[in-house]
């Protein structure tokens, strides 16, 4: 049993805590006769919160965020875009990494391509 990646149709509003709100929306959708929604998954936030850890850097930018005031809208702006860079540079442990590859792996090529495209567009 995967501990770090859920199918969205193993996701619904009961697992809002392990999958989030946007993958708990996109579980429930997955249910809804008439509504397509691609087969995908959803990294556990549990997964998120452990790749966050493993990148010291992160907190430093976070604690310099929380320091602004609305009104420093660049400043903001900046640190946001740091943090962003940050986060898709960070190393996924190995056993995370393997559980995406098994998920992948199991939608068959073309599916695995067009999942992947969908995260890299964000």
């Amino acid at each position: 049993m995967s501990t770090f990646v859920f199918g969205f149709k193993d996701i619904d509003k009961t697992k809002l805590l392990l999958a989030g709100g946007k993958g708990a929306n996109l579980g429930e959708l997955s249910r809804i006769e008439g509504i397509r929604v691609p087969e995908g998954f959803c990294i556990s936030a549990e997964a998120f919160k452990r790749i966050i850890a493993e990148t010291p850097s992160i907190n430093e930018l976070l604690d310099r965020l929380s320091l602004l005031k609305p009104e420093d809208r660049d400043k903001i702006s900046e640190f946001s875009g740091e943090i962003r860079r940050v986060i898709e540079d960070a190393a996924i442990p190995h056993d995370i990494n393997e559980e995406i590859t098994r998920f992948l792996s199991g939608l068959g090529e073309i599916k695995a391509y067009y999942v992947v495209l969908e995260i890299l567009e964000g």
